[in-house]
Order: structure tokens, then sequence, then C-alpha cells
């Protein structure tokens, strides 16, 4: 793919503004160690295929077992970091894109920040010297991937971080913010104090449902920042979820509907909601309206696996939504 050649880029028949800094994420970066594991390797560790769970006591040893008995890759990862790359990687401007979130004081940080910054993308990361960077051991089975999350630092990311003058600038600068719903486990407050500032602006907040977990376990925090959010992305197991919790039934255009719906501290746009369905086609709710995108099918030997399948679709969504793509271009990125 060409690298852009200026920081104008033209969508449509409209010149967006430049695109340095235009897109912010904040979430939990974390080493993913991927590996090809057998079926067994899930029961084990109490796993289901294409599930994404935080690492409790039992799960701990997942990673030193992979390490010894597997074929270990390791990849600079978390879900908003991933689309962030993505979306760096599409957009093809340096520093259009910045990110934020929380690593130790080691290696793998050092590891992260670099792959990031040869990326183009503009990382301040918060340390904190007491807790090793987080790690997340991505159990290939197949076509699936099951996702074991042990946040260590990323857990421990705090709202003060964003007043730092570097993060501020950032904010400032910053039109669309982008987090995963992994992060508000981490730091709601964060998340309220951007959502904030992005209504008060009139600038666009992006979020994820992320996994089931997060529906069932993290029902305020989700509640809570739901209202700043302009844009939410899920899958089909995400969007069940929240219609079981909201006793909608099991139809996704429904509940995708009922989700648009809820109430925005916004009011000048209304909520749109994407869910994907793996192969199956892509449910959109725009201004109330239900649209579905079919999903190109991939030939099955061009298939490695499932990882960050969700992250890539929403990079590429949002290099598109910064230049002010409609809604068509936007899911075809």
């Amino acid at each position: 793919m060409a690298a852009l050649s200026t920081n104008t880029v033209k969508s449509g028949a409209t010149d967006t503004a430049t695109l340095e800094g235009v897109l912010l994420g904040a979430g939990n970066p974390l080493l993913d160690l991927s590996a090809n594991v057998p079926t067994d390797f899930l029961t084990k560790y109490k796993v289901k295929a294409n599930d994404a769970i935080l690492a409790e006591a039992d799960h701990l040893g997942v990673y030193k077992e992979m390490e010894d008995t597997f074929q270990v890759q390791y990849i600079a990862g978390g879900a908003t970091q991933n689309s962030i790359r993505v979306a760096q990687w599409m957009l093809g401007v340096t520093g259009a894109t910045s990110y934020f979130g929380c690593v130790g004081k080691d290696s793998y940080a050092d590891q992260m920040m670099q792959k990031a910054r040869d990326d183009g993308v503009n990382v301040q990361y918060m340390v904190n010297e007491e807790q090793p960077t987080g790690t997340c051991a991505v159990l290939i089975t197949g076509n699936s991937r099951s996702l074991i999350a042990n946040l260590a630092a990323a857990n421990h990311f705090n709202v003060s971080h964003l007043d730092t003058p570097e993060c501020s600038t950032i904010i400032e600068k910053a039109r669309f913010y982008y987090m995963a719903g992994f992060f508000l486990t981490v730091s709601l407050e964060s998340i309220m104090k951007i959502g904030a500032h992005a209504v008060e602006n009139k600038k666009t907040v992006i979020m994820n449902l992320s996994a089931p977990f997060i529906v069932q376990f993290f029902w305020d925090q989700l509640n809570a920042a739901l209202p700043f959010t302009d844009i939410l992305f899920g899958n089909e197991s995400e969007a069940e979820a929240f219609g079981e919790k909201m006793n909608w039934g099991k139809d996704i255009p429904t509940i995708a509907q009922n989700i648009a719906a809820m109430p925005k501290s916004s009011g000048f746009r209304c909520r749109t909601v994407v869910i994907t369905q793996g192969m199956d086609p892509t449910i959109v709710v725009q201004n109330g309206i239900v649209k579905t995108f079919p999903v190109e099918p991939l030939p099955q030997e061009l298939l490695k696996d499932t990882n960050g399948a969700g992250d890539a679709f929403v990079g590429g969504y949002l290099s598109e939504l910064v230049k002010g793509s409609d809604l068509d271009k936007c899911v075809e990125a």
C-alpha cells in the first residue's frame, strides 16, 4: 500500500483538514503470546473457542506453559492498540494516530513502543515501575482464537496521565477517540473525561463491546460510558449478551436498533451501531435505519486464524471515518 503523499486527504468531493493527530486511542497495551494449541489446552485453562477473558489465578500458568511447549510468536497487541495501528497503516500519514495506555518498565514495553512508533503512531505510554507489562495468551485452534489477558501494568492506568502536557495537547488536537470495552475494567474515569471533552467540543467517541463478559460483569461501567458513545462496535456474541441483559431477545438487528436508541449526552448526532458476524453480513444501524453489508468470502486456504480480525475491521472503518467518508466506504475499508 502506497503511503499518502500529503497530510491532506480528499474524501469524495470534500477536502478534510490535516490528519495529523486526528485519532486518539486509549486502552490496555498487551504483548500477545500467540501459538497454535490443541483443543484440550483450552479445556485445561477453562476457556472457550473465540472467547476473551481476564486471567484469574488458575490461568496464570498459561504463559510459561505456552513458551515451554509451543512455538510462540510475540506481537504488540491489546485491542485498542491493534485498531489504532491498523488505522495508522491505512491512513499512511505519520502521527495521524496517537495512543495512551500503561506499561511496565521492561523490555516488553520497549518492544511495543518501538514497533508502534515505527508504524507512525504517537505512543504516549504511562509507565508503572512496579508492574510488568501486560500479556495476552492467544490460543489458536484451527480458525478460532481464544484470549486470556493478564493486564498487569495495563490495569494501573490513571486518569492523571491525561493531564500531562503531552497528553493534554494530543486530546485537544484529536477529533475522534476510540476505546475498546476492555478499558472499562481499568479506567472508567479516563473514558468519562475524554467523553465529556468530546461532547463539549462536538467531537466523536467510538467504543467497542469487546467481549461478552464486559456486558455481563461490567454493566454499570458500560452504561456510564454509553451516553458519550457516538459509534459502538461489537460482534454477534456481544450483541446477544447485550440483548439477554436487556431482555430484547436474540434478533441482532433489533438489538442493534435498541442500543442505537439508548440515551446520548450529545444530541447533535444519532448513535451508529456496527455488529459484525464473522462471515455473515455486518449489521449497521445509522439514523435508526438497519443496513446490512455482505462479507466477501476469503478462500479457506488463505485464512490463517481470526486473531485481531475484529480489531482490524475497526481500524479500517476508522481510517475512512476520520477522512469524512460515507458509511459504505467505512465498512468496505
